[in-house]
């Protein structure tokens, strides 16, 4: 077995806003990711926006099974300040908003994490555990739906699927971020559609150690991310990148549709 490893280039992106924004403005944010942000004060009773970008998504390299570091290893490593890497990979071991670490978690995940194993083998049938014993549903659980709740259940979405994956490896010590992404609408010939197609996405990034660096798992599509996986943003969990947040101020109700189209050029 092979864990192929990725990368993402951005050509060109542009944001079309209707009705116009009054106000428009873009930066950077604390773990790199590109944020628009806009106001709109004119009385409108619908808004639109559309993000259209060019990417290339390339394999790198190939990760040979057998030869990553055992996960204590990676584990202690970076909680004494002993890898090259550990100030970027170990503020991803703690709390965040909406992942807290757990006695559960850590019960669930060490059947994975034997001693000894190695951390990409143990990540792996993490993610293979994962995906077979919860249950995809799309009613099961919201938007705000604990990540407590996500693995009482054993159900959810592929929100639900990383948060509960990364919450297992915060609870052994392992870093672990939230990605958000796409997955190509269409995949070549021969590759089944993957589940979480024509929507926003979400899996797993998990250290391994200086030497392989982060390593991206899919636990709804129970595979290692490669080019049908588009990553978008990074962060602590899902409160941090979100696609599109925001107020709106005024009576009646509203309605959030989403369309996601991934073609290849």
């Amino acid at each position: 077995m092979k864990t192929l490893t990725t990368t993402v280039e951005c050509h060109e992106s542009q944001v079309e806003i209707s009705p116009s924004p009054s106000f428009r403005s873009e930066h950077v944010d604390y773990f790199g990711n590109r944020v628009l942000c806009f106001t709109i004060e004119s009385l409108h009773q619908e808004l639109t926006v559309t993000a259209t970008s060019e990417v290339s998504v390339c394999q790198h390299r190939k990760v040979e099974e057998n030869t990553s570091l055992a996960w204590e290893k990676v584990r202690d490593d970076v909680a004494r300040g002993r890898d090259s890497r550990w100030l970027e990979a170990q503020e991803f071991v703690f709390d965040s908003p909406r992942i807290a670490r757990g006695a559960d978690f850590a019960e669930f995940a060490q059947v994975s994490f034997l001693p000894g194993r190695e951390v990409v083998e143990a990540t792996r049938n993490l993610t293979r555990r994962i995906h077979s014993s919860f249950r995809y549903d799309v009613t099961a659980t919201d938007v705000n739906t604990s990540t407590d709740e996500a693995l009482a259940l054993r159900a959810g979405v592929c929100q639900d699927f990383a948060h509960v994956q990364i919450a297992c490896l915060r609870s052994l010590g392992i870093p672990a971020r939230y990605v958000s992404g796409y997955l190509r609408t269409a995949p070549p010939p021969g590759i089944a559609r993957m589940v979480g197609a024509d929507e926003s996405h979400a899996w797993v990034s998990v250290y391994c150690g200086s030497q392989l660096g982060w390593i991206d798992f899919d636990p709804t599509n129970n595979c290692v991310a490669e080019t049908n996986h588009i990553p978008i943003c990074v962060g602590r969990d899902y409160s941090e990148v979100s696609p599109m947040r925001g107020v709106v101020i005024g009576g009646g109700t509203t309605a959030l549709s989403v369309h996601v189209d991934v073609d290849s050029i």
